[in-house]
């Protein structure tokens, strides 16, 4: 059974990430990409759409990080479960997202 607790732990490390562009987008005004966009993940929504998204994945977050089992950030396997979604979904996010703003192309110096 704690091997679910991983998992959740897991991801719920992945969908609090997802919530930090969708809410900073959609507080700073600007739009940004959602699966409510046309088409899916590649259109823009609205920064209203964005905030609604992001504070869903944080609720989503927060029930899988400390709703389910006895999440302790001390807790060294605990944390690592959060820390590799946060890091894993994290870069999977830079690469699609870095498609639209640019941020797939070297750095020129």
């Amino acid at each position: 059974m704690e091997s679910l607790h991983y998992l959740a732990y897991f991801g719920g490390g992945a969908v609090l990430t997802n919530a930090v562009p969708h809410l900073v987008s959609g507080v700073m005004g600007r739009p940004f990409q959602s699966p409510f966009a046309k088409p899916p993940g590649e259109g823009l929504s609205s920064s209203t759409v964005n905030v609604l998204w992001g504070f869903f994945n944080l609720a989503i977050g927060y029930l899988l990080v400390c709703h389910v089992g006895d999440f302790d950030l001390h807790a060294l396997d605990d944390a690592a479960a959060l820390g590799l979604g946060i890091l894993l979904f994290g870069v999977m996010m830079a690469r699609m997202f870095g498609r639209f703003h640019g941020g797939n192309s070297p750095v020129q110096e």
